[in-house]
């Protein structure tokens, strides 16, 4: 897959019909602050496409963008932030669930982890959601820049053991460097087929 143009569209509080609906779709999830703004704009070579902050919880909206007039990356709000209100962590987990419920484009998922922790408790949760869904998905493993190579393998054997993936399945992700952007293409390419 090569991305050639990205926008955004617009962001919802609710996933329903939006203009342009009915394309394939990739979501992309992850717990908060594990970079997903910064994988979109990597991903599509789009400085600022995606807001970027440092604050996690920024992402509080789906928020969609159509990449090569032909597909549409649904940003999902992150998960697990614990300094909202339990009224908003609830409103986001029925969020998610609306969309799930609906989106029937939903093609691939894209599961963001950070490199240097364990998964949590709600990564563990959306893995198994998407097992039980029959979604397929893709593990990335963001921030891959922040550690050496020695601390990278022991990470990754760690993220697989904990989510039952394979080493191989999961990709090492750099915003920094741009390091993984190729294969993470690859890889949503041949589910967009």
């Amino acid at each position: 897959m090569e991305i050639k143009s990205a926008k955004f569209v617009t962001s919802l509080a609710n996933y329903g019909p939006f203009t342009g609906k009915g394309l394939k779709q990739i979501a992309i999830a992850g717990k908060s602050n594990v970079g997903k703004s910064s994988l979109i704009n990597g991903l599509c070579r789009a400085k600022g496409l995606a807001k970027t902050s440092s604050t996690p919880g920024k992402t509080r909206l789906i928020n969609v963008f159509l990449i090569n007039d032909t597909i549409h990356l649904i940003d999902l709000p992150g998960y697990g932030y614990a300094k909202v209100s339990k009224s908003e962590q609830q409103r986001w987990g029925s969020m998610m669930q609306g969309y799930f419920e609906k989106a029937d484009e939903l093609k691939v998922m894209l599961l963001l982890v950070d490199i240097r922790h364990e998964p949590s408790a709600g990564d563990i949760e959306m893995v198994e959601f998407l097992r039980a869904g029959h979604i397929p998905f893709i593990v990335a493993a963001t921030k891959a820049d922040k550690l050496s190579r020695a601390q990278r393998q022991r990470s990754l054997m760690i993220v697989a053991r904990t989510l039952l993936v394979q080493p191989w399945e999961i990709t090492p992700w750099s915003s920094q460097t741009g390091e993984g952007r190729e294969a993470l293409l690859a890889e949503l390419g041949k589910h967009l087929d």
